[in-house]
């Protein structure tokens, strides 16, 4: 059975990411966690107050998000009244990247989906800085960023970026393929190029590594030259090829962490209108999931 993190803070933006996990896993057994930090202002002086008409605030807050997470479940269980999905609740008083990591290694989750939601003005990024930040911090399992207006969509055409840079494991590389697997989907790899040129000895390797380790999956390679940055270049290909999801790997100079620290005024031409499949590396710190696991999100 999975097991799939959804941090919420009872936005809309929130409950579009847990409608798109419902249609996404509907024929899958599934136990949804579903997550609420809070950190009230701790008084710091004489002249705050500690508590309101004898409640404390701290209480006051911790009730608010428990009754919140209560209310989600039941609209999930009113509105899609699944069999296959059974749900449980965290409030905690946290910082949320943190509550994040710690209820992953806890609980053992496979998966970890989140809304996303940019500022508004010259500020917009591709993505809120709490996604980044968990995307960042998330080191056992995938994150799933699903954008703030998108509809669920069954995600038969996938991209997956990559630079060829780097050489991609098997295990590495199971959560994407079983994700194609579960959809029938075609994985489009997308290598995105500052300049055409041909591919150096170590990149062709991985390119034919990777064609082996989905040879069993409707797979193409498209070679692209980047338009402004690599993030605008990742959304006029996925635009064009009608692309459903968008997958890559996060490891140092990746295109994720090449996407995160470019310049602001460059990101403003990405919205992220497709969710995002990111998938951790692993072996970072020490961290491998077990072989038998390495499957578990779509088993």
């Amino acid at each position: 059975m999975q097991k799939i993190l959804i941090p919420t803070d009872f936005s809309e933006n929130a409950w579009n990411a847990i409608t798109y996990a419902m249609h996404l896993f509907r024929y899958r057994k599934c136990t949804f966690y579903f997550l609420n930090t809070y950190t009230p202002v701790i008084p710091n002086s004489r002249f705050m107050a500690n508590a309101v008409d004898g409640v404390r605030i701290v209480d006051a807050v911790r009730d608010a998000s428990e009754k919140g997470l209560q209310q989600t479940v039941e609209r999930v269980k009113k509105e899609f009244n699944n069999p296959n999905h059974t749900f449980e609740t965290i409030s905690s008083f946290n910082l949320l990247v943190e509550e994040v990591k710690d209820v992953v290694e806890e609980f053992g989750i496979h998966l970890v989906i989140t809304g996303t939601k940019g500022a508004s003005g010259i500020e917009e990024v591709f993505m809120g800085s709490n996604t980044v930040r968990i995307i960042k911090n998330t080191k056992k399992c995938p994150v799933l960023a699903i954008p703030q207006h998108f509809d669920f969509v069954t995600p038969s055409e996938i991209a997956f970026a990559t630079d060829f840079n780097r050489f991609y494991s098997s295990s590495e590389l199971q959560p994407l393929l079983d994700l194609a697997e579960m959809f029938k989907a075609t994985i489009r790899i997308v290598h995105v190029q500052y300049k055409l040129k041909a591919l150096s000895e170590l990149q062709q390797f991985n390119l034919n590594m990777l064609r082996r380790y989905m040879k069993d999956t409707e797979h193409y390679v498209h070679t692209v030259s980047e338009l402004n940055s690599v993030s605008h270049t990742l959304e006029m290909f996925s635009e064009e090829l009608e692309i459903h999801l968008l997958a890559m790997l996060n490891y140092q100079h990746s295109y994720m962490e090449k996407m995160t620290r470019e310049p602001i005024v460059k990101r403003t031409a990405f919205h992220t209108q497709i969710p995002l499949f990111v998938i951790p590396e692993l072996g970072m710190n020490g961290i491998s999931p077990p072989v038998e696991e390495e499957s578990a999100l779509y088993n």
